[in-house]
């Protein structure tokens, strides 16, 4: 028999986790189209505006479901746990 067991749901990571994927693939598709992805996307978070990202591989709709204020967190939370900081 199975062990009845609760699985846990972090919608935190689950969030943290989309937004990570979406910039990747965003980072992909300006780097394909040549851009400088980095100065691209910062363009983006300052202003939010979506003629910073190309319509390539729908990467201006990839990062459009995201509050820019989520894709800040996220990034300050990886970069501050990647470099040893503990949260």
């Amino acid at each position: 028999m199975a062990k009845d067991t609760t699985v846990r749901f972090d919608a935190d990571l689950q969030r943290t986790q989309s937004v990570s994927e979406a910039l990747c693939l965003v980072y992909q598709a300006l780097k394909e189209k040549g851009y400088h992805p980095i100065n691209q996307i910062v363009g983006y978070l300052l202003t939010e505006d979506p003629a910073y990202i190309p319509r390539h591989k729908n990467a201006r709709q990839l990062i459009k479901q995201f509050e820019r204020d989520e894709i800040m967190e996220v990034l300050v939370r990886e970069y501050l746990e990647n470099h040893g900081t503990s949260l």
